[in-house]
């Protein structure tokens, strides 16, 4: 493909077909944009303009949506996509280095696509592979793990040579479980429909109390009763309930439910199903982040041995009435669909904008429906407790967080991967059970989560102490604690979904000062202006990505600030440029080269 030449866009037959696999419904509009770049490596403007037409959209719609996953392209881009991961755990394993040592291979800049149309290299916020970096995406869809100088070498080599990527070598491919520690969740696995066939003999409002019982709480960040959620989803009216499970974890630093869903798939897909016995759901899906794209056939297969079993479809285990299926829907690069209205409105077919609530999902959902939308690792919880009763999971962890939670362990630690530990497992004893030495922070939770200083190390994993959505990121004393924050700081201002000002203008507002300060030009104002805008933004954005935007910034300023005043220039204000500089063309231009000597008697 030849960015000045493109490729012709796709003809009416194969738009027709790709129409007709998805019954040409508007909702799987996402879906259908995913296919067709797939086919195309693009999105030509003809064939969205054919696809609005046949939904019945504007183009201005189907642009716009497109416009809004980062995932999707409306120029030419390179038949090679490359897109290193930019988590501040690739950066510390160099990432950056190998990006740049790619380009000079390529003869390509970055973000730039080759004048041949071959190749471009960009970056992307994480691949959710934090425990293998660095790591690459090609096109979207294969992942490369553990890059090395050496490795990419030859995958420059492997592009000129035009090999296409599935034919690249499987090793470069491999992504492993990690798994260090186990319990109850990662520990030995049911049987595929023992925990259902409890479920169904139980009946679905004994199941719900198992699960008010159980005190299981969301594990996707928020924490919400789980039982709770359900008793409303299941009492809500409406002519049709539905079931969503959240695979769209992109926190950077979290990579647990990649973990579940290759390991534990059936435990996840039961937990959907107890959970649709209980709300009367016929239908689900599994919302999978495009960066797990290359899990959808392990996924789909696990789906289709389900149904062959009688564990999904029409009358399950042979109970009457009991018909629910599952369908999974890929994202296409957008952190804040991690937000469950967000999400909705994607699998609707639309741009990923969090919705105004109330009403809640549970009342008003996908396709204006009772909803339930919980995360990967609730719904593997869910499993076990409707085995094992909802006394035995209360016994575990502690009054307020009862259970066991999953870890994504990143960073400068001897052992990277996935930990299990009840609620309640001091911060301390991870960091010695992955290796950690001479450690200075860690970042619990992700960005949005609470950076920990080594005096806090003693505190626990809990609701009522330390939550946690999983991502668990270790920094040793040699990182530059104020750099840890710019990149968070780099990543909300890039997921921003630009719906509202605060956020938009707050975050980007939030990223120059920073890199003023990066520059050498920073001032004590600068901190005091980064205070103010973490005190607007946490009480005045539309959704929770811009109200935890300024986390790591608020707690590394207070706890590091040393790492931030060896960026200061001066005590006083400091302007973000050299005046100096910028007139030097003026002075050329005008022959006055007693012009700086006469701007500094000015100022």
């Amino acid at each position: 493909m030849n960015s000045a030449n493109p490729v012709p866009a796709l003809p009416s037959a194969d738009i027709e077909a790709l129409l007709a696999r998805h019954n040409a419904d508007p909702h799987a509009l996402v879906q259908m944009l995913r296919e067709l770049q797939a086919l195309h490596g693009w999105l030509p403007r003809q064939n969205l303009a054919q696809i609005a037409q046949a939904l019945s959209l504007t183009l201005a719609h189907v642009e716009g949506v497109a416009g809004f996953y980062r995932f999707f392209h409306m120029q030419p881009v390179g038949s090679y996509r490359i897109l290193f991961s930019d988590n501040i755990t690739d950066r510390m394993l160099g990432s950056e280095e190998m990006l740049r040592h790619l380009c000079h291979l390529l003869k390509v800049a970055p973000r730039q696509t080759r004048s041949d149309g071959r190749v471009s290299v960009a970056t992307t916020s994480c691949t959710g592979l934090c425990d293998q970096g660095p790591a690459l995406l090609v096109n979207h869809q294969q992942v490369v793990t553990r890059l090395t100088p050496n490795r990419v070498k030859h995958l420059a080599e492997l592009i000129e040579q035009q090999v296409p990527v599935n034919q690249w070598p499987a090793d470069w491919s491999r992504v492993e479980d990690h798994i260090w520690l186990t319990d109850v969740k990662l520990g030995a696995q049911p049987e595929p429909g023992q925990a259902l066939a409890s479920a169904v003999a139980r009946g679905p409002l004994a199941v719900l109390d198992e699960i008010k019982r159980a005190k299981l709480r969301g594990r996707g960040g928020a924490g919400y009763a789980t039982g709770t959620k359900w008793q409303l989803c299941r009492n809500a009216p409406g002519q049709t309930h539905y079931v969503v499970c959240n695979a769209d974890e992109g926190e950077p630093g979290t990579f647990k439910d990649r973990v579940l869903l290759t390991r534990c798939a059936d435990a996840v897909i039961e937990g959907m199903t107890i959970g649709a016995l209980v709300v009367g759901a016929r239908q689900g899906f599994i919302y999978l982040r495009g960066e797990y794209t290359y899990l959808l056939s392990h996924l789909n297969a696990v789906l289709e041995r389900r149904r062959a079993q009688n564990l999904l479809g029409q009358a399950i285990l042979g109970k009457a009435g009991f018909d629910f299926d599952i369908s999974i829907h890929v994202g296409a690069g957008a952190y804040v669909c991690g937000e469950e209205s967000a999400l909705i409105e994607s699998l609707e077919g639309k741009r990923g904008t969090p919705r105004i609530r109330p009403p809640f999902p549970v009342e008003r959902g996908y396709l204006g429906q009772p909803t339930t939308v919980n995360n990967v690792e609730t719904f593997c919880a869910a499993t076990h407790i409707a085995l094992n009763g909802g006394v035995w999971w209360s016994g575990i962890g502690t009054a307020q967080s009862t259970g066991t939670k999953i870890h994504s362990v990143s960073g400068d630690c001897e052992r990277p991967g996935i930990y299990e530990y009840p609620f309640g497992t001091r911060i301390g004893r991870i960091l010695e059970d992955c290796g950690a030495k001479d450690t200075q922070a860690v970042q619990v939770g992700g960005p949005s989560g609470v950076c920990l200083s080594a005096s806090e190390f003693g505190r626990r994993v809990g609701f009522e102490d330390v939550p946690t959505a999983g991502a668990f990121m270790v920094f040793d004393r040699s990182r530059d604690m104020f750099e840890v924050a710019r990149n968070f700081a780099h990543f909300f201002a890039h997921e921003s979904c630009g719906f509202c000002t605060p956020c938009r203008v707050g975050s980007e507002l939030v990223v120059r000062r920073l890199d003023k300060l990066q520059r050498g030009h920073g001032s004590s104002q600068d901190i005091d202006e980064l205070h103010e805008l973490d005190k607007l933004m946490h009480g005045a954005t539309h959704c929770g990505l811009g109200a935890a935007a300024c986390n790591p910034l608020r707690d590394t300023i207070a706890k590091f600030r040393p790492a931030y005043e060896r960026h200061l220039k001066s005590l006083h204000f400091v302007p973000g440029f050299d005046l100096d500089a910028e007139l030097s063309q003026a002075r050329l231009a005008t022959a006055r080269d007693d012009a700086g000597a006469h701007l500094e008697t000015l100022l």
